[in-house]
């Protein structure tokens, strides 16, 4: 049986409300994943879903139902909203509300969802500040069933050498099909793990905790990655194999 939830969370941002906007519906935008709007309502919201309020640069809505479960998720419900205003000095006020019905194991999804939340609007945050406009080039890639173990992240958090590293630490760091960087970390607490260089994000996830596999995002805004893009994948997914082997 299913049962309803609802993840709220508010803050500003060193950006305009319409940068915003393009950053959470620009497929290119890199801080997420690509994604498309059709712009008005009931336009495509990907996924399968349905644009249910367009009113740029200030509301999005995009809904996904279906009774028998929604592919790809434990839920028969979700939602999004972003609702963005003004405020002064060119900046914005977001206030964004991820709700639905999860269908099974609520309590863990729940905390997945709500702890994911939190990295997610943290790294667009970054992108808005450090990378606004730019195009991304985004790989994904997903750990071995070995990474499923819980209390795997922490060996990937090792494998890189960051084992003592705190937020706000400036570190260098091998990176898979980059080579030897400085980078910041910009995110870090026992279940994520955010790195920023000048000209990519790499974000690290312990889905382990709540049963997935340990993932990679990689979002680089380098004139020519997406020529790299299946060597960064293959490299990271390279490294994967070997920390979990």
């Amino acid at each position: 049986m299913g049962r309803a939830f609802e993840i709220v969370r508010e803050f500003e941002v060193d950006a305009s409300p319409e940068q915003v906007w393009d950053a959470i519906t620009t497929g290119a935008a890199g801080w997420l994943w690509p994604a498309e709007y059709e712009p008005r309502v009931g336009g495509a919201a990907g996924l399968g879903g349905v644009v249910t309020a367009w009113d740029p640069p200030r509301r999005l809505t995009s809904r996904q139902e279906d009774p028998d479960g929604i592919e790809g998720l434990p839920q028969s419900l979700n939602q999004l909203d972003n609702l963005i205003e003004p405020r002064e000095g060119g900046r914005a006020w977001v206030r964004y509300v991820h709700s639905g019905i999860f269908t099974d194991d609520w309590d863990n999804q729940y905390d997945g969802a709500n702890r994911h939340t939190d990295f997610y609007l943290h790294t667009l945050r970054q992108y808005l500040v450090h990378f606004t406009g730019l195009p991304a080039t985004q790989s994904d890639i997903h750990g071995p069933k070995a990474s499923m173990a819980k209390g795997s992240f922490g060996a990937a958090v090792r494998a890189l050498g960051l084992d003592g590293a705190a937020e706000g630490d400036t570190v260098r760091v091998e990176l898979p099909g980059a080579g030897a960087a400085d980078a910041l970390v910009d995110f870090r607490n026992e279940y994520f793990l955010g790195l920023r260089t000048g000209d990519a994000m790499y974000r690290f996830f312990g889905r382990d905790a709540w049963g997935g596999p340990v993932g990679i995002a990689v979002h680089d805004f380098a004139p020519g990655s997406a020529a790299e893009q299946e060597r960064t994948k293959k490299a990271w997914r390279t490294w994967l194999q070997d920390v979990y082997a």
